[in-house]
């Protein structure tokens, strides 16, 4: 077993990389929701199209994701996943150059198709390489915590880009575009030459025969999949929708200062970096069903005394600053708390993802292809989250779909993510 860990190390660093990539592209389509509210004029419903182009693309690419993962491998999977992503923040890159807001949407999506390949490589091939149960849960949660350190990275660094604009546009974030090109090109020549173990790759000498079973036909990775639609949407919501609450003058804004909004949107993701590296220090020892759990409820809790906390009380709160230190900014108490959140949405994707594909045997990896069609759930739930704020006037409102999101996700953790279907063959 240890020779085994030591010969799967530079795959499992390689795999981590991918996690950083992920999030620093994803993490891009937060703060341009605030640039494209002043650079087009835009209300809070369509400042999140652009995370919706993002997020959609995963409904169409995650199924051929799975499949093409099944057929191909992990290696070439990810290195068309990188050649798209690249494609995709130069559409991004032009938009800014042309003053365009529907070809930053394209980019976007375009974008979203990469993401969702990567995201169908690097959690099955984490969880596998760490053994599955409480080790695989361990080894997504290091894996989350790389990714938290490339969403909080984003919209601290585009929140000083803009911050510092005269009149903030897409082409203000150029640098951060030309970090993600930069990435994706190091990453498609580091990948290119590393051997990545394919455990999921199908032979070419099998028979093929219709499997009359599925990752449908198991209760608790239905359910699951459901989880990680709201999961990756409340995820996704509470700091876009915090952003544009500090930074708006409609719908009850704070009208902060955009560098300001940035870090403390940035602190939200530094939060969650530290709370999946407690979850992974614990991830062997304390069960997912029981993360999820405890998550859950502290998540709700949190939720909900941020909608109702007073706007005039404020609080010092530390947060991640543009100078990569920490600092004291004056915010509403109601915003702390929401960004308190982010301790509790850090866990939650790896616990998902564990118990939804626990006991799914060979289905694994179409498993995760439909898993990435419901991460559309990003673009969707943050969306609504923007027409319920334009239509009640109020982004505190808003927020009742979030808190609707984690009643479920505790309700998935109590009672829905059991295998009552262990009668179906795995092997």
């Amino acid at each position: 077993m240890t020779q085994n860990q030591k010969n799967y190390a530079l795959p499992i660093a390689m795999m981590f990389a991918l996690f950083f990539m992920i999030s620093f592209v994803t993490g891009l389509q937060n703060p341009m929701g605030v640039i494209v509210k002043d650079e087009f004029g835009a209300s809070s419903f369509l400042s999140q199209l652009g995370n919706f182009a993002n997020f959609i693309a995963y409904a169409f690419m995650g199924l051929p994701a799975g499949l093409l993962l099944k057929r191909k491998g992990y290696k070439f999977t990810a290195l068309a996943a990188i050649t798209v992503g690249f494609l995709g923040v130069v559409i991004q890159f032009l938009s800014g150059q042309m003053g365009s807001f529907a070809i930053y949407l394209l980019g976007a999506f375009v974008a979203g198709f990469s993401m969702c390949m990567l995201n169908t490589v690097v959690n099955p091939m984490l969880n596998t390489l760490g053994g599955g149960g409480n080790k695989g849960n361990r080894m997504l949660q290091f894996g989350g915590s790389i990714n938290s350190i490339g969403a909080t990275i984003t919209p601290v660094f585009v929140g000083y880009l803009i911050g510092n604009a005269a009149k903030p546009t897409i082409s203000s974030a150029n640098p951060a575009l030309y970090i993600a090109m930069g990435i994706f090109a190091l990453a498609f020549i580091v990948l290119s030459t590393v051997a990545i173990p394919e455990p999921h790759m199908e032979k070419a000498v099998e028979k093929k025969e219709k499997d009359k079973y599925s990752p449908l036909s198991f209760r608790h990775f239905v359910l699951g999949a459901i989880g990680i639609f709201i999961y990756v949407g409340v995820e996704v919501g509470i700091p876009n929708i915090s952003n544009l609450f500090m930074t708006g003058v409609d719908n009850g804004g704070l009208a902060m200062d955009a560098a300001i909004a940035g870090s403390i949107a940035g602190t939200y993701w530094f939060l969650m970096m530290i709370g999946r590296f407690v979850g992974a220090a614990v991830g062997a020892k304390v069960s997912a069903r029981n993360m999820l759990v405890v998550t859950s409820l502290a998540a709700l809790v949190l939720l909900l005394a941020g909608m109702f906390s007073p706007l005039a009380s404020t609080v010092k709160m530390p947060v991640f600053m543009s100078d990569i230190s920490f600092g004291l900014a004056p915010v509403p108490v109601g915003i702390m708390f929401f960004i308190l959140c982010g301790l509790c949405t850090s866990i939650m994707w790896g616990a998902i993802f564990n118990l939804a594909v626990e006991g799914l045997g060979k289905y694994v990896a179409v498993a995760s292809g439909i898993f990435m069609v419901m991460v559309c759930g990003g673009g969707i739930l943050p969306l609504i989250q923007g027409a319920v704020a334009d239509l009640s006037g109020s982004y505190l409102t808003s927020f009742f779909v979030v808190v609707a999101g984690f009643a479920y996700l505790l309700f998935y953790a109590l009672v829905g993510s059991r295998n009552v279907n262990k009668d179906i063959p795995v092997e």
